[in-house]
C-alpha cells in the first residue's frame, strides 16, 4: 500500500475508534459523571448530530482551501476534541466535545477520498477508495475493543486521550508522505450546490442511506440477536465480532476491486447476495453455527457495498465531488439514526428480536431496486441531437 493512502487511512482509523469506542466504555463514564446510562448515550448521538451538521457546512465553508493544509487542519480540530473529553470536567462539556470531534469528520473523509482518487490511475479508483475505506474496518474491529480495553484498564479518560494522540501521529504521516495535488482554479461555492439538483447525484446518495440501512439495523442489535435469540454467551460477542470484521475487511478489498471491473453492476450483485444473507440469518437464527458463519458473511457483502458506492457519488458530482461526498456521510448517519429507531421498534414489537434480519433484508432489498434502477438508466441510449 503506498504510504500516502497509509497515512490518510490510518487517520481514518483514528476517528472512526473515537466514533465508535464509546459504546464500549459507557457504563465507565456514567458511573463517573454521575449520570445514567441512558444520558451518557446521548454523547453517542452528539457526535452522530456533529457528523449530520458538519459535512455539509464545514465542507462548503473550507472549498476555497488546499486540500492538504485542510486535512491538516481537520485533523487539528479532532486531536483537540478528542483531548479535550479526555479533560471534560462535567458532562456538559463531555457532550460539547464529543459534538465538534464529530463536526469535522465527514469533511475529512470526503477530502480523504477524494484524494485517493486523484492519486490513483482511473481503472484504480475504486481500489483506493477501498483502501482508505479499510481504517473505518479496523477502527470498528480492531481500534474500538483495543479503546475498551484501555479504558477499562486505566479509565475512560486514556481512551479519549490514546486517540487524540494517535490521530496525531497519524497527520503528521500525511505531512510527510500525501503529495500536494495541483492547485485548480475555483470559482463561488453556489454553483457546486447546483450539483445535487442532478437526478443520478441524487440517486447515488439514496443508494448510499437505502442499501446500507439494513445492515446497520441487524449491526445496533447484534449483540441481543447473538445472545438472545442464537444463544450464545456473553463472552462470544467479541469473538463473533472479530469474524464479522474480519468478513469486512475482505469484502471492503473485494468490493474495491469489483468495482473498478463494473462499477454498478457489482454494487447491484453484491446488494442482492447482502439481503439473502440477512433472510439465510432469519432463517436460521436460533442454529448458533449457521449464525456465526452468516456473521461472517454478511461481514463481507456488506463492506464490500462501500467502494463502488462512494466512487459513483464522485463520478456523478464530478463538479463538486469532495461536498457531494460529505453530504453522502451525512446522509448515512442519518440512515444510522433510523436504523437504530426502527430497529427498537422492530424488536420491541410482537414480531420479536428475531425479525429484525427480516427487515434488514427487506431494506437491503429496498437498495436493491434503487441499483438496478441506476444501471437501466445509464445504459439508456443517448438521444441524438
Amino acid at each position: 500500500m503506498p504510504l500516502s493512502l497509509l497515512s490518510l487511512m490510518l487517520v481514518v482509523f483514528s476517528l472512526t475508534t473515537g466514533e465508535f469506542v464509546i459504546a464500549g466504555i459507557l457504563p465507565d463514564v456514567a458511573a463517573d459523571l454521575s449520570v445514567s446510562v441512558s444520558a451518557a448515550g446521548l454523547l453517542v448521538a452528539a457526535y452522530a448530530v456533529g457528523m449530520i451538521v458538519g459535512g455539509p457546512v464545514i465542507t462548503i465553508a473550507t472549498a476555497r482551501l488546499a486540500r492538504k493544509p485542510l486535512i491538516i487542519g481537520l485533523v487539528a480540530v479532532a486531536v483537540l476534541a478528542n483531548l479535550g473529553s479526555a479533560v471534560a470536567p462535567n458532562y456538559a462539556m463531555l457532550l460539547i466535545t464529543r459534538g465538534a470531534a464529530g463536526l469535522v469528520v465527514a469533511t475529512f473523509f470526503a477530502v480523504a477520498i477524494a484524494t485517493a482518487v486523484s492519486t490513483a490511475p482511473p481503472d484504480r479508483q475504486s481500489a483506493a477508495v477501498a483502501k482508505v475505506a479499510l481504517g473505518m474496518n479496523l477502527g470498528i474491529i480492531l481500534g474500538t475493543p483495543i479503546g475498551t480495553l484501555i479504558g477499562q484498564s486505566f479509565g475512560w479518560r486514556a481512551t479519549f486521550a490514546t486517540v487524540g494522540v494517535f490521530a496525531a501521529g497519524a497527520v503528521l504521516m500525511v505531512l510527510r508522505f500525501v503529495p500536494v495535488p495541483p492547485v485548480h482554479a475555483t470559482g463561488p461555492v453556489l454553483p457546486e450546490l447546483r450539483v445535487f439538483a442532478n437526478r443520478d447525484v441524487q440517486m447515488a446518495i439514496a443508494l448510499t442511506a437505502v442499501g446500507n440501512v439494513g445492515l446497520v439495523m441487524v449491526f445496533s442489535y447484534i449483540a441481543p440477536l447473538l445472545t438472545d435469540v442464537a444463544g450464545f454467551a456473553d463472552g462470544a460477542v467479541p469473538i463473533l465480532l472479530l469474524v464479522y470484521g474480519v468478513g469486512a475487511v475482505i469484502g471492503n478489498f473485494l468490493g474495491g476491486w469489483m468495482a473498478d471491473k463494473s462499477l454498478l453492476p457489482s454494487v447491484a450483485g453484491l446488494l442482492g447476495c447482502l439481503a439473502a444473507a440477512l433472510t439465510v440469518m432469519w432463517a436460521v437464527g436460533t442454529d448458533a453455527t449457521s449464525v456465526a458463519a452468516s456473521t461472517f458473511v454478511i461481514g463481507v457483502f456488506g463492506f464490500a457495498i462501500i467502494p463502488g458506492m462512494q466512487t459513483r457519488v464522485m463520478a456523478t458530482a464530478s463538479a463538486a465531488p469532495t461536498l457531494a461526498i460529505a453530504v453522502n456521510a451525512s446522509g448515512f448517519q442519518l440512515a444510522a439514526a433510523f436504523a437504530g429507531w426502527l430497529g427498537g421498534q422492530v424488536g420491541d414489537s410482537a414480531l420479536g428480536l428475531r425479525s429484525i434480519y427480516l427487515v434488514g433484508a427487506l431494506l437491503t432489498f429496498a437498495g436493491l431496486v434503487i441499483a438496478v434502477y441506476m444501471v437501466h438508466r445509464d445504459r439508456r441510449p443517448v438521444p441524438a441531437v
